[in-house]
């Protein structure tokens, strides 16, 4: 089932709508990290949340249930929040951890050391001397960053990565995001897969809960399209960013900036 509409044409979180759509329900919320509680910048390492945000998120924690559902590795975001007991899903739900339970074990969980070290050592060589590329190895996936290169050396990068792909179409999948390419092994997992991992594995299950999603990123598409028909995907991003012109969404409802994600979680659950 898809209902992909215009970033334009959702209706904004903060509206009397939403509250009506989860009236007399209890919230499961699942945050992405970058973009959603923190503003994108340029260097990924200085990514960390403001100390309102931090308070809100904590907050809301003591009264529903949250968990992060992030593309980085799960004890890097873990180090930027400052906080460690929320339940994490890093590096796009591969390593899913309970601060009550410890790693919570899925089926394809296994271990791309080996596969993560050699792609990244490629990269490194085929991308050396590009300016304004940023590579950044995670548990697994290594990510590409390109936001602050030239628009050359972006084309030129897409090229090599594209080319690594067809080198090996058995082994590598490409993670599409802003500004950068994630390389992860070709296996059937997700953000979504992981959210409704995160589901049973939580008791989270219940009619009387609705989940909710809030990403920015294409790799967030994949949760809300899981939520589908059982919970609500909020896309973060305002209409007027170049980054989301044309693009088409499952969520069902928006907030505009991080501003508006902390002002929607300090009133939910209340």
């Amino acid at each position: 089932m898809t209902t992909t509409r215009a970033v334009a044409d959702l209706p904004s979180a903060l509206d009397d709508a939403f509250s009506r759509r989860i009236a007399g329900r209890r919230p499961a919320v699942f945050l992405d990290y970058d973009g959603v509680l923190t503003p994108i910048v340029p260097r990924p390492e200085d990514a960390v949340w403001s100390d309102s945000m931090r308070r809100t998120v904590r907050d809301l924690a003591d009264r529903v249930s949250v968990c992060i559902v992030t593309g980085r590795d799960r004890d890097v975001v873990q180090q930027l929040m400052g906080v460690d007991d929320l339940v994490v899903a890093g590096s796009h739900g591969f390593d899913i951890w309970s601060p009550t339970g410890g790693r919570l074990a899925h089926g394809v969980l296994g271990d791309f050391t080996d596969l993560i070290s050699e792609v990244t050592d490629t990269l490194r060589a085929r991308l050396a001397g590009l300016e304004g590329v940023g590579i950044e190895p995670k548990r697994a996936s290594v990510a590409v960053h390109y936001r602050q290169a030239a628009p050359e050396v972006r084309d030129r990068v897409k090229a090599i990565v594209d080319e690594l792909l067809a080198e090996n179409p058995d082994r590598l999948a490409v993670v599409p995001g802003k500004m950068v390419y994630e390389l992860k092994p070709a296996v059937d997992w997700n953000k979504g897969k992981a959210v409704l991992h995160l589901i049973d594995g939580l008791g989270l299950g219940s009619d009387d809960v609705v989940p909710i999603y809030l990403g920015d990123d294409i790799t967030d598409e994949d949760a809300f399209r899981a939520l589908l028909g059982r919970g609500i995907g909020i896309l973060v991003g305002s209409p007027d960013d170049p980054e989301m012109a044309g693009r088409r969404t499952d969520a069902e409802f928006v907030l505009g900036s991080v501003d508006e994600v902390e002002r929607f979680l300090s009133a939910l659950g209340r």
